[in-house]
């Protein structure tokens, strides 16, 4: 039997084809009673329509990644500004040709940043590699935030190794469409932060934090957070480059003042390769090396 129904073979297909008409032709639409809600964009994008909203953007990208067996996902954070190592070498021979100072100063920083680039880009190799050998229903899944930097490095590694990753992006102010090595079906945009992050956790069975900024630093405690008050299932959580995180963050200071437990410090881990990062992970689900 089948579950769903072709919107081409329905009446639904009506008001699919004045919204793509007045799209096509770059008309807006006016507001219209008649029209079906669900088919009334100017109705859905009402205040009091929002609850709506958080259900569709829960649905969509769970469907989706369903149909494509993705079930079990490695997700991957860190700075959408770090560079390759082949665009931080291009900028930097443009720096030295101009010999501006602060030019070759900013440049210096993009090939260091950009050892993290290609690590990211390993450890999502490596583990694409290894998932190709499990069970289908064993599977794990690059996933990242879709954008650039080392979201951009993880979703590339999967590609390389010919395996699919997920992205979830997010509509910006200053927009931010989705690197070229995401799988299209795969690609998810949207609008709430929250149920983005929502989707991060559902599937995930390992988290790796690379260096990054503020988006980095709230989606790292989310997850603690989320863990360590067991609203979510122990997973590793990986903060990679230590040098990075500990002159971030003294988590100690937190255990010295009583603000949270000495255990809690053993909800993550240090890191500084890609090989390294993999084998906790493997170890943690005793997977075959």
């Amino acid at each position: 039997m089948q579950s769903t129904q072709d919107i081409k073979d329905s009446p639904l297909a009506d008001a699919w084809a004045e919204l793509q008409a007045h799209a096509a032709a770059g008309e807006p639409l006016e507001p219209n009673a008649y029209r079906l809600a669900f088919a009334d964009p100017e109705f859905l994008l009402r205040r009091e329509a929002r609850g709506i909203r958080f259900q569709l953007e829960m649905l969509k990208p769970d469907l989706e990644q369903t149909a494509a067996g993705v079930e079990h996902t490695v997700v991957v954070f860190g700075s959408a500004r770090f560079p390759s190592m082949e665009n931080a070498q291009a900028v930097m021979a443009q720096a030295q040709a101009s010999q501006n100072p602060q030019a070759i100063l900013q440049a210096t920083k993009g090939i260091s940043n950009a050892h993290y680039y290609e690590q990211a880009r390993r450890f999502a190799g490596l583990v694409a590699e290894a998932s190709q050998n499990m069970p289908a229903s064993e599977r794990l899944y690059i996933c990242t935030g879709g954008g650039p930097g080392i979201m951009e490095a993880a979703n590339r590694g999967a590609f390389e190794a010919g395996v699919p990753s997920v992205a979830l992006n997010i509509a910006l102010p200053h927009e931010q469409a989705a690197n070229p090595y995401v799988t299209p079906a795969l690609s998810f945009k949207f609008h709430y932060f929250a149920l983005r992050k929502m989707h991060f956790m559902m599937r995930a069975q390992a988290l790796v934090a690379f260096p990054g900024g503020f988006g980095t630093l709230d989606e790292l405690f989310e997850v603690l957070t989320l863990v360590q008050t067991r609203k979510a299932k122990p997973v590793p959580i990986l903060l990679f480059g230590s040098d990075y995180w500990m002159r971030l963050m003294n988590f100690q200071t937190l255990v010295d003042e009583g603000t949270i437990s000495a255990e809690d410090l053993n909800l993550f881990h240090y890191v500084n390769d890609a090989e390294q990062a993999w084998s906790v992970i493997r170890n943690f689900y005793k997977l075959p090396a």
